[in-house]
């Protein structure tokens, strides 16, 4: 289950790389289909699982007040848990991410983006982390200032190499989904959530479609790979990553989506034909130990 959530992350990016690096789709369409389309797979997946089924309450042939009692709270806590489902920033940090990811695949190499998306997930994680009052201990610090040497490494003094506004549309959405993780982290019902967060994304993904009428560029592959990417990496990644998580702990868990960047990478050169500089396999390897540091310290910290 891990490999493949792992897989399922690296191809968002090596489709969307597909997409909108030859133009087959603009990036409002390709974020407008894949957020609808998951949105649309998620409560299937939920239909059939039988979660969005109204709850049933108390048989009249049930007996006893207990047992009356019992089964009402137990419907009370069901519609309570259905209706506070997701929340409306976790709606808007999926869209930002996604919305970000797309227009920065427009500027960016599948490997490049991986990178810095990746990256700044883990900063942004760890720097909420010390805003609330974690402390770091010294390999921590190192890790964090490794990490920030190779991304500098990566864009000076090439500047043009990647886009700067590519790095800064695929910073943001590093910076949103590491919130959106962050939001999520306590939920006890991923799959539900992970589904009303899509939903919530919709009316952001109406006014973002309608603001660029008469923008938008479509082709039959274009939308293919948007849904695709919505409905398979995306829903479905999402729903299988959370099923991998209960069989991983916390480090384990940061560690291996560290691999994440390198898959994407081989993704780039075998599907969308990119090659590999050796600046980018330098500033990866830098940035990856330094995320690595800081993921190894927090797990000392814990012991």
């Amino acid at each position: 289950m891990t490999i493949l959530a792992l897989i399922a992350f690296a191809a968002n990016s090596v489709l969307c790389r597909l997409a909108l690096g030859d133009g087959s789709i603009d990036w409002v369409s390709f974020t407008v289909i894949r957020l609808l389309s998951g949105a649309l797979t998620l409560l299937l997946i939920l239909k059939i699982n039988g979660v969005l089924t109204k709850p049933r309450y108390p048989d009249a042939q049930v007996t006893g007040k207990n047992n009356q009692q019992s089964l009402i709270k137990q419907q009370q806590l069901m519609l309570k848990q259905h209706q506070s489902a997701g929340s409306w920033l976790g709606g808007v940090m999926l869209f930002v991410y996604a919305a970000s990811f797309s227009n920065a695949y427009t500027l960016l190499d599948t490997a490049t983006g991986a990178l810095i998306l990746f990256a700044a997930v883990q900063l942004t994680m760890i720097l909420l982390a010390i805003i609330k009052g974690a402390r770091l201990k010294l390999i921590e610090w190192l890790g964090v200032i490794t990490a920030f040497v190779g991304f500098v490494y990566l864009v000076v003094p090439d500047i043009n190499s990647p886009s700067m506004d590519g790095l800064l549309f695929m910073t943001i959405s590093g910076i949103a989904w590491g919130v959106y993780t962050l939001k999520g982290k306590q939920t006890t019902q991923p799959l539900r959530d992970t589904c009303a967060n899509f939903v919530r994304s919709i009316p952001l993904v109406l006014v973002l479609f309608l603001v660029s009428l008469g923008q938008l560029e479509l082709s039959d592959k274009g939308v293919w790979l948007a849904i695709i990417a919505g409905s398979v990496t995306s829903a479905m990644g999402y729903s299988i990553w959370y099923v991998a998580l209960n069989g991983l702990s916390a480090t384990k868990a940061a560690v291996v989506q560290l691999s994440v960047p390198v898959i994407a990478a081989f993704g780039g050169v075998i599907f969308v034909a990119e090659t590999l500089t050796s600046r980018l396999m330098i500033a990866s390897i830098v940035v990856l130990t330094g995320m690595l540091m800081v993921v190894q310290g927090k797990s000392q910290s814990k012991k």
